[in-house]
């Protein structure tokens, strides 16, 4: 954030700027700062000739860090987006230190593809995107992914050429209709930029074969991530499996957010038990809603939130299928209350902290506590498994060399 006397802002006023003229009325505050840092258009709505003259401007504002384009065209014909886009794009493309595009709630789609394709592919400072309900769709969504894939190739020859460039950082494209179409494309450009530190694609039609892609493909290359939100896709046991087979390599994840997301009972062991390997020790916020997970794997849930997640301040479970008065849930309140107590602090933010409200739990049926049985026998499976490994690597006790000879020569006197 822009120190705020380096910040020009428009933003929420409702204008309706479709000229130059029109935007001329408002923009000589912003001609006079030589170091603005930070630009908030958001919340107008600006028609092709108003995007010229604010790109030119924008391109002479070399300090800029941080352009927020957010709702900048409600109201807009689709025929007039791309060119106003295009006028916008082309203009802050060469500026050297702007590192933030905000370009949620724009109505892009596969028609405005082309001008988004040309700046992320080529603009070598971009180190927080924001693109989250554009309407994108699964073709527009692997332009997207192939661009930055691209972005990531040119960012490599720059550091080679001795340029000073940032990794990207921050992916937002959330709300896009991506669907299991672009997800290979989007796992390879995670698994290029590695780098990268939060990561939200919520309600974006993902199915669990595109989760399963996403995850051990791309994002298992993304040892750095502290923040992911998948909310409000489909994970199903495959997805699950596939996030517990990779939630151990980010060693530095603070927030998961896997809400909404048909996790299953399964699904929910699955990942309980990953959790409570220890290797996530600085997860703070795990966010679970309306998962169809049961008493089973809150139970998992909370030995690991105890044992392996040290750090962890607040679970949310409402929606699932325990009862209220579980055990396992009785524990988790405690625990957390308890790192409450001792971490929060004197103003403390509620909902931050501890088990969300379970207002909404669902029952049990037949079929689900079968498979809520299943998911106890392959818990206790996996157990067992895990034991006898650990077993098999405790050092075997050596024999001294006499007690060997001896137990040699008892041996040779015995007969069959």
């Amino acid at each position: 954030m822009a120190a705020s006397g380096k910040v020009f802002s428009l933003e929420g006023k409702v204008l309706k700027l479709d000229t130059a003229q029109d935007l001329e009325a408002h923009i000589g505050p912003l001609r006079a700062m030589d170091d603005v840092e930070e630009v908030r258009i958001l919340g107008n709505t600006l028609g092709v000739e108003a995007c010229k003259l604010l790109g030119e401007v924008l391109a002479t504002k070399k300090s800029l860090k941080v352009a927020n384009l957010a709702d900048i065209f409600t109201g807009r014909l689709l025929n007039e987006i791309p060119e106003a886009l295009s006028s916008l794009l082309t203009s802050i493309l060469n500026l050297p230190n702007l590192r933030t595009v905000n370009l949620n709630d724009n109505a892009f789609g596969l028609n405005t593809q082309a001008p988004l394709v040309a700046f992320l592919s080529s603009h070598l400072p971009l180190q927080h995107l924001y693109l989250n309900n554009n309407g994108l769709g699964p073709h527009a969504g692997i332009l997207i992914a192939d661009a930055l894939s691209e972005l990531h190739a040119k960012k490599e020859e720059a550091k080679e050429a001795g340029q000073d460039v940032p990794h990207l950082e921050t992916v937002i494209c959330g709300r896009n209709r991506l669907e299991n179409g672009s997800m290979m494309a989007w796992a390879k450009a995670f698994s290029l930029h590695n780098k990268v530190k939060e990561v939200k694609m919520v309600q974006n039609g993902i199915r669990q074969e595109g989760i399963e892609q996403l995850l051990t493909v791309g994002l298992n290359h993304a040892t750095e991530l502290k923040i992911l939100d998948l909310q409000d896709n489909t994970f199903t046991t495959k997805g699950a499996k596939a996030l517990a087979d990779v939630v151990p390599v980010w060693a530095d994840i603070q927030e998961l957010g896997i809400g909404d997301s048909l996790l299953s009972a399964k699904g929910g062991v699955l990942l309980a038990n990953a959790l409570s390997k220890g290797r996530n020790r600085k997860l703070e916020i795990l966010r679970l809603q309306y998962n169809d997970i049961t008493a089973i794997g809150v139970k998992g849930l909370a030995s690991a939130a105890k044992d392996g997640l040290p750090a962890l301040r607040r679970i949310e479970l409402n929606g699932n299928k325990f009862s209220e008065d579980d055990e396992s849930i009785l524990l988790l309140q405690e625990l957390l209350d308890a790192r409450k107590e001792k971490h929060g602090g004197n103003i403390v933010d509620e909902d931050s902290w501890g088990v969300d409200s379970l207002s909404d739990l669902e029952e049990l049926d037949s079929d689900e506590e079968e498979e809520e049985e299943e998911a106890f026998i392959e818990e206790k499976a996996d157990k067992l498994i895990k034991e006898a490994e650990e077993a098999q690597e405790e050092p075997v006790v050596q024999l001294k060399d006499d007690e060997v000879d001896a137990l040699a020569k008892k041996l040779a006197q015995t007969g069959i």
